[in-house]
């Protein structure tokens, strides 16, 4: 059975995410619904729809008009078997002393490397994008400092790469967070697919606000691989919940934004370690004090 898209954008998050609730009670009813920040700098917002059945034009262009939308712009998806896809596309990734792989790569894994299992069908967040790969290295390149994370959250954790990749070298369990229960749930399945229950615990929260998360505070660091506007947002949290001394390593910001962020960071207490690019992407080290 075909599936099809409908692709629209708007210059803001309110409208944006006020045309997705309401394209909930659109007919044919939608088979999902997306609303995402695009990536590009411009702070646009992208409102993708999908259906089984082919949705009406002239009704989409009526609900793009009223919410100050493009037109949508309506395709046809191709039947793909995207695990196989994805599988035969993504080969492993090594950052630092990390190795990101599918179980299908099993094989694969250097000595002296430690393996971080991500099933292909959980591929956002696999090390192949330049903002979970600058963590990595982030994180490995702090570890070889001399630092050692006691206590470690991975705030918008996906699927956990993160958070596994701390608890998979040093001795303390490490709390991952995620506004979204799916990324909970594939983090959680991820955790238990590189034998870690024990060591990671999977949690649903916007930012910091879970008691498990209060809990285990201050944190010697934080991850926050999201993007630039929650990471802003969060900068007050960041500085109440970060140990004296301690760092956050902040990512999903595209080189052009890296320098607002850490302004916005440096106001809150916190000092510029060490940035990073790759591709587009910057990855920020920060240490709480001076």
């Amino acid at each position: 059975m075909p599936t099809y898209s409908a692709l629209t954008t708007l210059p803001e998050k309110e409208p944006a995410e006020a045309l997705a609730e309401a394209m909930e009670n659109f007919l044919p009813e939608p088979t999902g619904i997306g609303c995402f920040e695009i990536e590009d700098g411009s702070g646009r917002y992208e409102v993708g729809v999908y259906f089984e059945e082919e949705p009406n034009e002239v009704e989409l262009a009526l609900m793009a008009a009223i919410y100050g939308a493009k037109p949508f712009a309506v395709s046809e998806v191709p039947e793909t078997d995207w695990v196989a896809h994805v599988r035969r596309e993504l080969q492993p990734v090594a950052a630092g002393r990390f190795f990101v792989h599918g179980s299908h790569d099993a094989d694969k894994v250097p000595e002296g490397s430690v393996p971080l299992r991500i099933e292909a069908a959980m591929a956002f967040g696999t090390g192949h994008h330049g903002t979970t790969k600058g963590c990595l290295l982030a994180l490995d390149r702090l570890d070889q400092s001399g630092f050692k994370g006691r206590s470690v959250a991975d705030i918008g954790c996906g699927t956990a790469v993160l958070a596994m990749a701390a608890a998979a070298i040093w001795p303390d369990p490490v709390i991952a967070s995620d506004i979204d229960p799916v990324a909970v749930e594939t983090a959680a399945a991820n955790v238990a697919a590189n034998g870690q229950r024990d060591r990671v615990h999977c949690v649903e929260a916007v930012g910091f606000k879970h008691p498990d998360l209060a809990a285990r505070a201050p944190y010697d660091l934080i991850f926050a691989n999201i993007l630039k506007g929650p990471l802003i947002d969060l900068a007050p949290d960041m500085a109440r919940f970060a140990a004296p001394s301690g760092y956050v390593i902040l990512s999903g910001i595209l080189n052009s934004q890296a320098d607002e962020v850490v302004s916005v960071y440096t106001g809150v207490g916190f000092c510029l370690a060490s940035r990073d690019e790759i591709s587009d992407w910057t990855t920020l080290v920060l240490k709480r004090g001076q």
